[in-house]
């Protein structure tokens, strides 16, 4: 698209001020960012922008047309992507993270005994946000597919990992990777048990030494603990919190690659769901987990939400 302009060299030349000048270049740059906006430098395009799509704010005025240039060639990258993955339309784009973190509390029914006096990590399903977005977590590590990690990066989609002992010891460094392109790695326990079943050191040693491991293979204690199949009780919280888990997310949603599962009634998304998939592939699932994802992204975009990091919110 180019701006059209009057070819008349008989015109004496027209001497505009700096401050003319920087007017026209920033209303040029608008222009660019609306016809991008408007999809018009995209015509050919397979894959249209979701409804909704948010494409950030200018910074100022004489700065506004390396932006536009900025703009368009992400989201140029992001529609190219999404193409490649064979997605219906290209992921929307989370708001910034919020300045001020919203207040984590336990899920009504879901506290323990002593949770608000002992100051029990909180279990919840779902983070007190009006941003239209909801979570991504995966669960345990047993599938360590390459094509998955590709997938997530090219399309810069945010998500945050619980992962098990036992099924990650055989190579640490695929999720070294992960954590390198900026996923948190948290605590799902050494040898994903039903926690409630175990003696208060029995769920200690289970936790704790997790937290122990994951200091030394990805150099952080985490802060999150899923407890596995989201049983837990006091002892469970209470030995978390002895050595340094904070929050204990659960799940308002889960995933597989061929249907969607939800704890509500009404089964729709909510604003600040998270949902659970985990790390499976073609012997567990009819698919891999770039199937999996594709499930995920189609209908969270249809329905209009973008995909936050969670660790963000807390």
């Amino acid at each position: 698209m180019r701006a059209v302009v009057q070819n008349d060299k008989k015109r004496p030349p027209v001497v505009r001020s700096p401050r003319r000048r920087a007017g026209v270049r920033a209303g040029l740059a608008v222009l660019a960012v609306a016809a991008l906006a408007s999809g018009c430098s995209e015509p050919d395009a397979p894959v249209p922008p979701a409804p909704g799509q948010q494409l950030g704010q200018a910074p100022a005025a004489r700065a506004l047309d390396s932006y536009a240039t900025r703009l368009r060639a992400s989201y140029t990258a992001r529609v190219a992507a999404a193409r490649r993955w064979g997605l219906r339309q290209v992921p929307l784009t989370p708001p910034k993270p919020p300045a001020v973190k919203p207040r984590i509390t336990a899920r009504p029914g879901f506290e323990v005994s002593r949770q608000k006096d002992w100051y029990l990590p909180p279990v919840f399903t779902t983070v007190p946000t009006e941003d239209k977005v909801v979570f991504l977590t995966i669960d345990d590590g047993a599938e360590k597919d390459p094509a998955f990690l590709r997938m997530m990066s090219d399309l810069r989609i945010p998500y945050t990992a619980f992962l098990t002992d036992y099924l990650i010891k055989d190579d640490y460094a695929y999720f070294r990777k992960m954590q390198a392109s900026g996923v948190t790695l948290n605590n799902h326990t050494l040898h994903h048990p039903y926690l409630p079943g175990l003696s208060y050191e029995q769920q200690r040693r289970e936790i704790c030494d997790m937290q122990d491991i994951m200091e030394d293979q990805f150099g952080k204690r985490p802060k999150l603990l899923r407890p596995p199949y989201g049983n837990y009780n006091q002892d469970t919280l209470a030995a978390a919190k002895s050595c340094g888990i904070e929050y204990a997310p659960i799940w308002n949603e889960e995933v597989f690659v061929d249907h969607w599962e939800f704890r509500e009634d009404d089964q729709r998304l909510r604003r600040g769901d998270i949902v659970l998939t985990h790390f499976r592939g073609r012997k567990e699932w009819n698919g891999t987990m770039a199937d999996d994802m594709r499930r995920f992204l189609n209908y969270v975009t249809a329905k209009g939400f973008a995909v936050a990091r969670l660790e963000d919110y807390l």
